[in-house]
């Protein structure tokens, strides 16, 4: 499918007119994608997003209303969009039924300016289904839009989340901005803990194929005059593709939409008040009331912690009616009332309130055994291979795993995780030299490799000098769960939300998070974040898949360290700089030595 470009004027609003220049480029032809200011345009739309967010939160809903017609029409919200979904985001690179994406620059600015001035007659394509596994050996669906739908939901996101951000539940946790897995695991900690803790009785609850089954029309009907509601309306409508034939979707959102999250929120919003909480206010604001049961929700998982049995076969029972109009009802396989004592997974942890009185989170049964099937896998697969492609495969699943559970108590589980590791490893290496001693293989492959760890039992690479990090090496470090209304368009609570950034330190390796420090944790080519994310992983692939994305779009960069005091020879400066700057700095210079070098890349989207 091939969309067509134009170049209609943009509408002109006193918010975008300081900066259009400097952020849109020229209006009368296509920008240059490369010398678009990113950090003017991120500070536009962020801007745009704390105003949707203040008038929601005051119950201005016209201004709330007209705030998003100006988001929606942005050119700044269309390019951050289209950067989102082209190059920020995992899944740049799948393509949905029309077989297109958008990677090179000539083609993002004809996407985004596609996305501002011409997308209001747009009829959404079908997505394509995808499946991926599921624990159980079941499979998850899921719908790939194409990219014209990815970036259009993009742009309509930023007009529609600050509006609920300013409404939603304090203990709702799952793809939020600024709130993760972590937060409601810790919320769970902070309401069980203590031997003087009441509620101790949970309800933990899982809602069936929620996704696939959300009613259209309540979910309608929730966005109310919305000015994008139409657009929303479509992409619910789209239907699907699978397997080469057309399928009409009459309810649910398809899980892989960029906005898809979002809507699951929206319509879930309220669960709390159904469920019976109530919160004190005064100097006590955000705090459960006395004998109030506490909900704690992360998408469509939840865990209800009561203080009786009766009390949560109530909270189910109140649920089950409220979700019913909402075409939702409970998974009864894995719904069920449990004490603490027998403890519950969630998320991927296993809580349990031991008899001392102590309640003990740690990374669940489960999680292991799965863990232990990939890294068993992985090192199948890389029989006949050598150490240094042994080390580069599972480094990321490693330190991804880890960064997930590095928060609970999971010593003795890294601990044992490396010791499988170890025989993994040994096996390995049995079978690629079977005519080899134990001990010449022993010699060959292990040693002392990290010089900062006095353990000479460590799998690495001789020639190259790398290692196999192990999970032991990893402190545990306590999450700090999230204020209850906080929220990162509340631009009453910017100085909370920076404080938070800078607390945080990423599973990088020591030089980076000295140099991070350094830069302040920006890119001096572009100004922008460096691990800048609009949700962090909230899963251990999630994890993995952010580490190896990190480990390509950053890299150090080698320059003088002053020009004009040093040799060609003289001393080096290391900094750290995004792949893609590079690149276009790059491009540039080359366009400096050679004027008459014309551009490559694709001119169109198609």
């Amino acid at each position: 499918m091939k969309v067509t470009m134009t170049t209609a004027l943009e509408p002109k609003d006193k918010l975008d007119a300081a900066a259009m220049v400097a952020v849109n480029g020229p209006e009368d032809g296509l920008l240059d994608w490369d010398q678009v200011d990113w950090d003017t345009a991120e500070k536009q739309v962020r801007r745009l997003r704390q105003r949707i967010f203040t008038a929601s939160r005051d119950g201005d809903l016209r201004k709330v209303r007209n705030l998003q017609r100006l988001m929606l029409r942005c050119r700044s919200n269309a390019l951050v969009a289209v950067r989102r979904v082209t190059q920020q985001n995992a899944g740049r690179n799948t393509a949905g039924v029309d077989g297109a994406v958008a990677l090179w620059p000539e083609a993002r600015s004809e996407l985004a300016r596609w996305v501002q001035q011409r997308s209001s007659s747009w009829v959404p394509m079908p997505v394509r289904r995808v499946f991926i596994p599921k624990a159980g050996g079941k499979r998850r669906p899921l719908g790939i839009p194409v990219i014209a739908d990815r970036a259009l939901q993009a742009v309509v996101l930023n007009a529609l989340e600050p509006e609920w951000e300013a409404r939603f539940e304090p203990r709702s946790y799952g793809f939020r901005p600024g709130r993760g897995c972590h937060d409601a695991i810790e919320a769970i900690f902070s309401t069980g803990k203590g031997p003087r803790s009441k509620r101790v009785w949970v309800l933990d609850a899982d809602l069936a194929a929620a996704f696939d089954r959300i009613d259209h029309q309540m979910l309608l009907d929730r966005l109310g005059r919305f000015p994008a509601r139409d657009h929303v309306r479509r992409w619910l409508k789209a239907g699907v593709i699978d397997r080469g034939r057309f399928a009409p979707t009459e309810e649910g959102t398809p899980q892989g939409g960029v906005i898809s999250p979002l809507l699951m929120n929206v319509v879930l919003h309220g669960m709390e008040h159904a469920a019976g909480v109530r919160y004190l206010t005064g100097t006590h604001v955000g705090h459960s009331a006395p004998n109030s049961p506490v909900l704690v929700r992360y998408a469509d998982d939840l865990v209800a912690l009561c203080s009786s049995r009766e009390q949560a076969e109530q909270v189910k029972a109140r649920l089950a009616d409220w979700l019913a109009p909402r075409g939702l009802a409970f998974n009864e396989d894995k719904t069920r009332i449990v004490h603490l004592s027998e403890g519950f997974d969630f998320l991927g942890f296993h809580v349990r309130r031991y008899s001392n009185g102590k309640l003990i989170i740690k990374p669940s049964k489960a999680a292991v055994k799965r863990f232990r099937r990939r890294l068993r896998t992985e090192m199948r697969d890389l029989r006949g291979g050598n150490a240094a492609m042994v080390i580069s495969r599972l480094n990321p699943i490693l330190r991804g795993w880890v960064a997930y559970y590095r928060t609970v108590v999971s010593k003795h589980t890294f601990t044992t995780i490396d010791s499988y590791l170890w025989w993994l490893t040994f096996k390995w290496a049995v079978r690629g030299h079977r005519n080899k001693s134990k001990k010449w293989m022993t010699a060959r492959y292990y040693d002392a490799f990290n010089k900062a760890r006095s353990d000479r039992w460590v799998f690495g690479d001789r020639d190259s000098g790398a290692y196999l990090t192990k999970t032991a090496w990893t402190k545990i470090v306590r999450h700090q769960m999230v204020d209850g209304f906080a929220s990162p368009d509340d631009p009453d609570r910017a100085g909370y939300w920076a404080a938070r950034k800078r607390r945080r330190k990423p599973p990088i390796d020591r030089w980076g998070l000295i140099q991070l420090e350094r830069q302040r944790g920006r890119c001096p080519l572009c100004r922008q974040m460096l691990l800048h994310a609009d949700h962090e992983p909230q899963s251990p692939d999630e994890w993995e898949q952010w580490i190896t994305v990190v480990r390509s779009a950053i890299r150090r960069q080698a320059i003088i360290a002053d020009q004009q005091a040093v040799t060609p020879n003289g001393p080096l400066a290391s900094r750290l700089v995004h792949t893609h700057c590079a690149r276009k700095a790059a491009r540039r210079n080359e366009h400096a030595r050679h004027p008459a070098a014309e551009p490559h890349g694709t001119s169109g989207f198609a």
